[in-house]
């Protein structure tokens, strides 16, 4: 069972990737690095290049699954908006910069429209502002 979420605990991790993939990856470029150093080849260097880009690869491929995580996030916020905002806040959030909209998620439906009119208003600008506002937290336990 997950605990309940907060701002102190709501970014994950994905054990598979932070915890067996990356670290294998770069334990193994750096025994390369230090392989190529100790004798070097032509051979042993085209490895350590083969082995950054393994390690590069994987972190694009995270980042491309984050930013699609985003589009989807920034889909149903627009969603959740139309049905509980005016049309004028409404029309207003749905301008919102993704960061934003990412942090009005872990908003309760009642404390949405103040939040957004606070933003609205420059009373909160950053995600962290927005996050720390946040008094009842909806969990995202969906979160890649």
């Amino acid at each position: 069972m997950q605990d309940t979420q907060n701002y102190k605990n709501h970014t994950q991790f994905f054990p598979p990737f932070h915890y067996v993939l990356m670290p294998v990856l770069l334990v193994h470029f750096v025994w390369c690095i230090v392989r190529t150093v100790q004798d070097f080849s032509w051979d042993r260097l085209e490895f350590t290049f083969l082995a950054f880009f393994l390690v590069f690869a994987s972190l694009v491929a995270r980042l491309q699954s984050m930013k699609v995580q985003d589009r989807v996030i920034r889909l149903e916020e627009r969603l959740r908006y139309k049905s509980l905002l005016n049309s004028v806040l409404e029309a207003k959030a749905s301008q919102f910069k993704t960061g934003q909209m990412i942090a009005l998620r872990f908003a309760s439906d009642e404390e949405l429209p103040i939040l957004v009119e606070k933003i609205i208003n420059g009373e909160l600008e950053t995600p962290k502002d927005i996050k720390l506002a946040v008094k009842n937290w909806r969990g995202d336990y969906l979160r890649v």
